[in-house]
């Protein structure tokens, strides 16, 4: 074991956050570009573009609780998780170079089926990330103890990948989706199999009285009452993120950048262009607040006031931003403003909840759990695919998109408060 590991220094908590970087980037690749070349360069609509985020939802909900369940019990490749690491961040670096290139292998394969072939490729990218998102989170909570460490794990996990995701965007705002999606074939890559010569993974995951937080009189191993409320109240906050995520486009499109009548060919390709841009700055502006305030803003409240006030805090305000935008923001300027303010509840959202989840779990179990635990995120993503497309679709005003996801968080943040945290002593 290196020495940077024995001492938990900030360079181990660096490189501890690379795999999740590499899935959190494609993601965001994924988040950047998929609507955007859906809608832009194959003309689907709003509903059948649904059908195709959903593809990743169902991926996830069938391969994280399988992926974890397995990487608890397995060894291989020197350790339980990076197997799944590495094999999981080859086949995303490989779809994310497929995704451009939609148009080409539906006529190579002659397959005529534009939306089926879009559907596969998204599903493949987003059953990599799975493959890969799991063990990369499961690990930290392998090899750092509970309390402070654990949280230091989680919010240096997002500052680092929401920095990387502030780069996604800005990479897309400045040289445009395509020279984004290609950079991003070479960073996932990179940075899966790069960390694995640097962490040791316990071969043992052994667990001692104050890692079982939630156990009870009756020597239940877990406090299942308290993990469902943390998945309850995680799952508001994902549906109300990805309704916005999905839908904005179309949030922008009727709002701030519309296409006006009896526009040319050449004006559309201008405003589609300007449409993506508008997208990838709000993402930019998201993922720099995202990304600053884990490690140095969240983590010491959290301290002083534990995690979950924290995370009622943030949530709260993420709610007021995405009303703020539903009602005044119409201009390109606000709307960055206002998505600075959301960039609050999307920090501790990344972050915060793994941390809380994982000590209130048995740790020889963490990637089942873990695996279990992501539910609370695919499952809102598969709802927002297959039910708000069809909303924002027969909606006359597309403002819609973002009172959605302000109720969304603000039921989310009233869930919390019945989640009750028991502080350590580290």
């Amino acid at each position: 074991m290196l020495n940077i590991q024995k001492k938990f220094s900030n360079l181990f908590y660096v490189i501890l956050a690379l795999p999740a970087t590499a899935m959190g980037f494609a993601l965001s690749v994924q988040i950047s570009a998929l609507s955007w070349i859906l809608v832009t360069q194959f003309g689907l609509d709003l509903h059948e573009m649904g059908f195709v985020w959903a593809a990743g939802p169902i991926a996830g909900l069938i391969a994280q609780p399988i992926v974890g369940f397995i990487s608890d019990k397995v060894w291989f490749f020197g350790g339980r998780r990076r197997p799944f690491i590495l094999i999981g961040g080859t086949l995303a670096a490989l779809m994310l170079l497929a995704l451009p290139n939609i148009a080409i292998i539906n006529d190579t394969l002659s397959f005529n089926n534009l939306i089926v072939i879009a559907m596969i490729v998204a599903l493949t990218l987003d059953l990599s990330i799975n493959v890969s998102f799991n063990p990369t989170r499961s690990i930290i909570a392998d090899v750092t103890p509970n309390g402070n460490p654990r949280t230091k794990g989680y919010t240096w996990m997002q500052t680092i990948s929401g920095s990387f995701g502030v780069l996604a965007y800005a990479i897309g705002a400045v040289w445009g989706n395509y020279f984004l999606i290609y950079f991003g074939v070479g960073l996932v890559f990179l940075f899966t199999v790069v960390p694995s010569f640097f962490i040791e993974e316990p071969r043992s995951l052994s667990k001692t009285d104050d890692e079982i937080i939630g156990e009870d009189e009756s020597g239940s191993k877990t406090d299942l009452v308290a993990f469902l409320k943390v998945c309850f109240a995680n799952a508001f906050s994902w549906f109300g993120v990805q309704t916005m995520f999905v839908f904005i486009i179309a949030f922008i499109t009727q709002k701030i950048n519309p296409t006006p009548d009896g526009a040319t060919q050449e004006m559309i390709n201008a405003i589609d262009l300007k449409t993506g841009q508008i997208i990838s700055i709000s993402f930019l502006i998201l993922n720099a607040v995202g990304a600053l305030l884990p490690a140095f803003v969240l983590e010491p409240i959290a301290e002083k006031i534990g995690r979950v006030k924290t995370q009622i805090l943030s949530v709260a305000i993420m709610s007021c931003g995405y009303f703020a935008i539903a009602f005044f923001g119409f201009s390109e300027y606000t709307l960055y403003i206002l998505m600075g303010v959301a960039g609050f509840g999307w920090a501790a959202i990344v972050s915060l909840p793994f941390a809380i989840m994982s000590e209130v779990v048995d740790k020889s179990r963490m990637g089942f759990f873990m695996g279990m635990f992501n539910l609370s995120i695919v499952i809102p993503q598969l709802l927002v695919s297959l039910i708000v497309g069809v909303i924002v679709q027969g909606s006359s005003d597309k403002n819609v998109v973002f009172l959605i996801s302000g109720v969304s968080l603000a039921i989310s943040a009233f869930v919390w408060l019945l989640v009750k945290e028991k502080r350590i002593n580290d």
